[in-house]
């Protein structure tokens, strides 16, 4: 084989190692960012700047608020209250964590939302 040849190789093999993780972190979509992506599926990551658990309320929702503090939040995952016990770790321990939500975003009156349909759909995140 010749040295070009050879050097073309790795130059592709090394793009195509590098392109998945390039799109991965362009799809994280910060949670300040994600009304501008209503209608659309994506990745959501933030801090969970606060739980709150509607008991009283139709379906018995969790919400986790992200990007700001409540209740000037501009994202919040909804988690059914029929799935609540399948998360581990629980909700209210996601609270100050950096998590990432997959889903479809969805427009809450003037905020964003994904309806997180189970456990798979919340990763833990490293967010620098």
């Amino acid at each position: 084989m010749k040295p070009d040849l050879k050097i073309l190789i790795l130059i592709l093999a090394s793009a195509a190692l590098a392109a998945p993780l390039a799109a991965t972190a362009q799809e994280a979509i910060p949670a300040e960012h994600a009304v501008r992506f209503v209608g659309k599926d994506g990745m959501v990551c933030g801090k969970v700047e606060k739980t709150r658990y509607a008991q009283n309320s139709e379906g018995e929702p969790t919400f986790l608020y992200m990007g700001g503090a409540f209740p000037r939040h501009t994202f919040s995952a909804r988690i059914p209250g029929d799935q609540r016990d399948k998360f581990r770790p629980t909700p209210e321990e996601l609270e100050g964590r950096d998590i990432c939500v997959i889903g479809t975003i969805r427009r809450d009156a003037s905020r964003a939302e994904i309806a997180v349909t189970s456990p798979s759909n919340i990763k833990l995140a490293t967010i620098k």
